[in-house]
């Protein structure tokens, strides 16, 4: 087991950041760590990267225990934080190679070389760090954070602030790293845990409110919305008596969003009412709830 979670809480005064967190991780699997600004991420990331005690229960990273044996730990972690705390008035591989020092890596100049080409350097390795682009350096910090053969790697928001070129680069480089450890990824962007990650841990408040693959938080959904254009205003409190509808969410005077309770298929309904009322269909078809909606739905409270 890469990562074991067991029972942990942190209390900063009277404002208690985890609560009885429990989940575990095996080598090889991405893991989206999702949950809104202030549900407890970056606290857990930094237990687990032993910068933070907990206040209550153990976590353990490849059979070694946060507490007792922190120096073994971060012999095994790889940690990207959301700002990225380079040496701007460094060389790219001269940074590389004070950090491949500082792990007592030995040949640490080949190995600067190896991951100069791994993470796509290669055409700014003679640079400062100062002046490469945002995208460039986080190449430079996940670089940094692989430099030791970490099995495990722990990267806070990797993407933030990136172009959108750029974010495609990072995530091609994460799903690649990803094949043979184990990597932990925090981040606001759900199209990026879709592309990306083997299963989603959603926080909340400090305790864990859903962890399962993507997939299957898609499958689990209370409730099926189907898009509806009709060829003339309608008012909602029309919509809402139609047979099954539960919810009516409006785009526009004759575009609507018609919610049913689970997977209740409600468009014969919807034509029934449109004949019976003079009314006609233009469009209507299901639509997809994506990751953003399971994550709002359980995290708005």
């Amino acid at each position: 087991m890469s990562i074991k979670v067991s029972h942990v809480s942190k209390v900063y005064d009277a404002q208690r950041a985890l609560d009885d967190v429990n989940f575990e991780i095996e080598r090889g699997h991405i893991i989206g760590f999702l949950g809104p600004n202030g549900a407890g991420k970056s606290t857990m990331m930094k237990i687990i990267t032993c910068f933070l005690p907990p206040t209550e229960g153990s976590v353990e990273v490849c059979g070694f225990d946060v507490s007792a044996s922190p120096m073994e730990v971060k012999k095994r972690i790889g940690y990207l934080p959301e700002h990225n705390p380079l040496y701007p008035e460094m060389y790219v591989r001269e940074y590389l190679e004070f950090v491949a020092g500082v792990h007592q890596i030995p040949n640490k100049k080949a190995r600067v070389e190896e991951m100069i080409d791994l993470v796509g350097l290669s055409v700014e390795r003679k640079k400062k760090i100062g002046a490469l682009s945002k995208g460039y350096r986080q190449r430079v910090g996940l670089a940094q954070a692989m430099i030791h053969d970490p099995e495990v790697l722990i990267l806070d928001e990797p993407t933030t602030g990136l172009d959108p070129n750029q974010i495609v680069e990072i995530r091609n480089l994460i799903k690649n790293i990803g094949t043979d450890r184990t990597v932990m990824l925090s981040t606001h962007i759900m199209q990026e845990v879709e592309a990306i990650c083997d299963r989603v841990i959603i926080v909340n408040h400090g305790k864990i409110v859903a962890d399962d693959d993507a997939a299957n938080l898609l499958k689990f959904q209370d409730k099926l919305f189907i898009r509806v254009e009709f060829n003339k205003a309608v008012a909602s409190n029309v919509l809402a008596q139609i047979a099954g509808v539960s919810e009516v969410k409006k785009i526009s005077d004759s575009v609507w969003l018609l919610g049913s309770e689970g997977d209740k298929d409600i468009r014969q309904s919807v034509f029934d009412f449109a004949v019976k009322n003079d009314f006609s269909v233009l469009t209507i078809q299901k639509e997809e709830q994506r990751l953003e909606d399971i994550f709002k739905r359980l995290t708005t409270s």
